[in-house]
């Protein structure tokens, strides 16, 4: 995620050098163990505050409030049950390099999305007029319509490959 442009930093109540194992383990350069819910949440205001945009992953009765300040929060499928009801989505598994395929996966998405509102605007931008002054008969613009939506459907089907 580093080359991204994403800081990752953890957060955890696990005693210092419990974290610092886990951060080596995830390639992680920041981390601060030993955080009381309170220090997790000051971080998260302090980054808000800093004009950054915060993604919090959580598991534990103690993450639920930062959960709610953060700006998008993920909780471990298998967390306490307020934490998963403070987040905006649950990861299925415990597997926390599941986030990067996650987050991978929802920016590609969003790619297709865009490429979609541009093909279509562009074709609803050239066609209508066309078709409003006689220039393309009823006929061609509704094929050209469906044809138009069928190229986005198959577009946005390549998100789940």
């Amino acid at each position: 995620m580093r080359a991204d442009g994403v800081r990752v930093t953890l957060l955890s109540g696990d005693a210092p050098q419990r974290a610092a194992r886990l951060a080596r383990r995830l390639g992680l350069d920041s981390f601060v163990g030993g955080a009381r819910p309170e220090d997790k949440l000051a971080a998260v205001a302090a980054a808000q505050q800093a004009g950054e945009r915060v993604a919090m992953v959580g598991d534990g009765v103690n993450d639920a409030p930062v959960l709610a300040r953060a700006d998008v929060s993920l909780a471990m499928g298998q967390g306490a049950l307020v934490a998963r009801a403070q987040a905006d989505a649950v990861l299925a598994s415990n597997r926390p390099l599941d986030l990067v395929r996650a987050r991978r996966s929802s920016a590609r998405a969003m790619r297709i999305v865009r490429q979609n509102m541009i093909w279509a605007a562009a074709y609803n931008a050239a066609c209508i007029p066309l078709a409003l002054i006689g220039w393309l008969p009823p006929w061609a613009a509704g094929l050209g319509m469906a044809g138009s939506s069928l190229f986005v459907v198959l577009n946005a089907l390549r998100a789940g490959r």
